[in-house]
């Protein structure tokens, strides 16, 4: 009895999520723009499980009402869910035009850059899935191989287990590569008007820079109400929690 409710209350919490987003969609056509931020907002509450589709266009709901902060925020929030997705990257490059900040980005060089790019290709999850893929592949080979009576076929199915093993081995590296990334990695976004970025974390360090609304940061460590954080271009300093919200 208690799984028939609770496969109740899952589907009715299914169809409102869906029959919400719908009329979050209508009235952004509509041009009711701080309805629709509204409606996805009330879903984003509701609903646990949330689509980058959701927040796809709660971001491009808050850039029609110039909010910079919010609309870069959710963008984030999609590319989270959804990585490399052109269209929330696209719309991203334009929300971040809105911003006063102009922070260059130290690139990786070398070697480093190639594992990354490498690595970036798919999310944990997809690497995951990929290498269950490679692996079953190589059990169907080495099954070839035992059953195999021509000496050609063993040759080709021996072959085959090898460069698959090293296809194994790569995606499941690359797999705990991205998760640990996806782990370690903590963007937050400044929603302060005006954020001061100080030496130590209290009130009374010195004032390094100015962030204002919109900017993108890391933060690497919390000691009470100030977060340490790290800019593109690698410079650290303390920010006061309050100002900035974490995507993740």
């Amino acid at each position: 009895m208690k799984n028939i409710v609770y496969l109740f209350l899952l589907i009715s919490q299914v169809f409102f999520a869906q029959s919400s987003f719908e009329k979050g969609n209508a009235l952004y056509q509509k041009g009711q723009y701080q309805q629709a931020v509204d409606v996805y907002e009330s879903i984003i509450k509701e609903d646990k499980q949330h689509s980058a589709e959701l927040y796809f266009n709660l971001g491009n709901s808050y850039y029609k009402l110039n909010k910079v902060a919010p609309s870069i925020y959710n963008y984030e929030k999609a590319l989270v869910l959804k990585p490399h997705d052109p269209d929330v990257l696209n719309n991203l490059k334009f929300a971040k035009k809105l911003t006063i900040d102009e922070i260059k980005e130290i690139p990786k060089v070398g070697f480093a850059k190639l594992i990354q790019n490498f690595t970036g290709i798919f999310d944990y999850n997809t690497w995951a899935k990929i290498s269950i893929g490679i692996a079953f592949a190589f059990l169907l080979s080495f099954i070839g191989y035992y059953f195999s009576q021509l000496t050609l076929s063993k040759r080709i199915y021996f072959i085959g287990m090898f460069v698959l093993l090293v296809a194994l081995l790569l995606s499941v590296s690359a797999g705990i590569t991205e998760r640990d990334h996806y782990n370690n990695d903590r963007p937050a976004i400044v929603f302060a008007e005006l954020s001061e970025v100080r030496s130590e974390p209290q009130k009374g360090g010195a004032a390094i820079l100015l962030l204002h609304e919109g900017a993108k940061v890391y933060v690497m460590e919390t000691v009470g109400q100030w977060k340490k954080i790290e800019l593109t271009d690698g410079t650290e300093g303390w920010i006061d929690a309050s100002t900035i919200k974490e995507v993740k």
